[in-house]
């Protein structure tokens, strides 16, 4: 049964890739799974039928059949357990690969979003530049930390898993700021992730709802 997912009718970002049904998305193309998509205005999101689904009106969701998901992480760890290719088949190694996929949702990307939302809600407020360097050095914290951990590994954990995936998504709304540039073997690191084929694909599909141009083939 083809799963569906609800994205953006028009992302704030522009096409970037960088609204959260580009995980689900990524993830899906990773396992080789096809999926409609069904675009929600910011309307829409606030209405019944689609709090019925998300109950904090966001995207994604995900339905299959009988079953809907709402949150990223969620989603993404759901298609990894089910489909190869996303988890380590070995117990242990998949426990940990888990254990990071909390990891990036929870400890790595709430500073990196706070400091996303002060640079666009804040700016003109007042105490945005005494604010800002301590929101800096809360996201260097935990880049210095995750830099540390992953050396110069080409993934977190032995092979590339739903955790890289998680990671390389919350680390990319950092591009372009200085911060992650700062981190060479974190840059790469994105690098590789964007180079994979899967995002590639994943990153076609949802920018062609931006530019409205349809897909070749």
């Amino acid at each position: 049964m083809t799963a569906t997912i609800t994205a953006f009718e028009r992302s704030p970002d522009r096409g970037q890739g960088l609204a959260r049904d580009m995980r689900v998305r990524w993830a899906l193309e990773e396992a080789g799974q096809p999926y409609d998509v069904r675009l929600v205005s910011f309307r829409a999101m606030k209405q019944p039928a689609h709090l019925a689904l998300h109950p904090f009106g966001q995207i994604p969701t995900y339905e299959e059949g009988d079953l809907t998901l709402f949150e990223s992480g969620a989603i993404v760890l759901h298609i990894a357990e089910r489909h190869a290719g996303l988890l380590p088949d070995e117990a242990k190694a998949r426990a940990r690969a888990i254990a990071w996929m909390f990891a990036a949702l929870n400890t790595v990307e709430p500073p990196i979003v706070e400091h996303e939302m002060a640079s666009y809600f804040e700016r003109n407020q007042s105490w945005y530049a005494t604010r800002l360097p301590m929101l800096e050095d809360r996201v260097r914290t935990r880049l210095d930390e995750l830099s540390r951990r992953l050396g110069d590994a080409e993934w977190l954990d032995g092979a590339f898993s739903a955790a890289d995936l998680l990671m390389v998504t919350v680390l990319r709304r950092l591009e372009g700021s200085g911060l992650l540039e700062a981190y060479p073997s974190l840059s790469a690191y994105v690098a590789r992730g964007k180079a994979r084929p899967a995002y590639g694909r994943a990153f076609a599909a949802q920018l062609a709802v931006f530019t409205g141009q349809p897909l070749a083939g």
